[in-house]
């Protein structure tokens, strides 16, 4: 019985979009100890799901913390080969302090190198199926979740999930708070309770649509992971910045709508649902300009 590790670090999004390559990845060691290296906020949703063993924490220690560094070491070379899904500068590092070849990524010398040139032009999931392929993983079927579209509250249906927020550090990347509030108040007149998700970050863009629709529920701050799973999987559709969560309802089979401006690029990181035409992405340089009716028209 061999041990496996797969490392997969980075934001809520790229975590999500791994999804299938785990699946894959279990299937194709069915008889083998499989484990992942995560960040502790993706532990406990990694905890739920059925791919893996044994999750370890990466606390991404400073590579001037010896000891830290050769515990990570040791952690590293306690496995038989290792698909290293995150592939970046960081992960790179852990394939020479793992001191083996037998690894999947773009570590030089190593067994399965994903060496194409065109790998950062492509679509993560593109992407994450060829360097599976090259490991002699052929296919990324659409994983099972119903582990994860049981849990949360039960919320009065039909619903609508909005997502507000993204990350602090890109507002570029938010629509309007405003204009999320006076789509509330279109999906309310439609017979659409609008359910707002969201971190504890969020809660005071939460306040600024209820000011406006006061129907709509605020949930942010209040569901771990594994809750918001069962939320999204509930939900009649989802509108949403891209952030993580609209990844978490595209790839439960939610139909979505997922605004983005020139701050990211859709054909890289575009959240994957399960069959075509169920996420819808509406482009715009400036999310300033985009039109509530546009984004409610997709709601039709």
């Amino acid at each position: 019985m061999a041990r496996i590790l797969v490392i997969r670090l980075g934001a809520l999004g790229d975590f999500i979009q791994s999804f299938a390559p785990f699946a894959a990845i279990r299937a194709h060691h069915p008889h083998d100890v499989v484990d992942l290296l995560t960040q502790a906020p993706f532990a406990d949703l990694a905890r739920h799901a059925p791919w893996f063993d044994h999750v370890h924490v990466d606390r991404r220690p400073p590579w001037h913390d010896l000891r830290a560094v050769m515990a990570l070491r040791r952690l590293l070379r306690s496995y038989d080969f290792i698909y290293d899904l995150q592939t970046s500068g960081r992960s790179t590092r852990y394939f020479h302090l793992s001191g083996m070849t037998a690894w999947s990524g773009i570590g030089r010398g190593a067994q399965a190198v994903h060496d194409s040139p065109q790998r950062r032009a492509m679509h993560t999931r593109a992407r994450q199926r060829d360097q599976l392929r090259r490991a002699g993983i052929d296919s990324l079927p659409v994983p099972d979740l119903s582990w994860l579209a049981r849990g949360g509250p039960v919320l009065p249906a039909p619903y609508g999930v909005l997502v507000p927020g993204a990350a602090a550090h890109r507002p570029a990347k938010r629509w309007p708070v405003e204009r999320y509030a006076a789509l509330a108040q279109q999906m309310h007149a439609r017979g659409l309770l609008p359910v707002i998700v969201g971190g504890r970050g969020e809660r005071a863009l939460a306040a600024v649509i209820r000011d406006t629709c006061p129907a709509a529920v605020d949930l942010t701050g209040r569901t771990s992971l594994p809750e918001l799973g069962g939320v999204m999987a509930r939900a009649a559709c989802a509108v949403g910045n891209d952030t993580g969560p609209m990844h978490l309802a595209a790839v439960l089979g939610v139909p979505c709508t997922v605004l983005f401006s020139a701050d990211s690029n859709p054909a890289l990181t575009a959240p994957v649902g399960q069959k075509a035409g169920q996420v819808r992405v509406i482009y715009v340089r400036d999310l300033a300009t985009l039109r509530v009716d546009r984004v409610a028209a997709t709601l039709a």
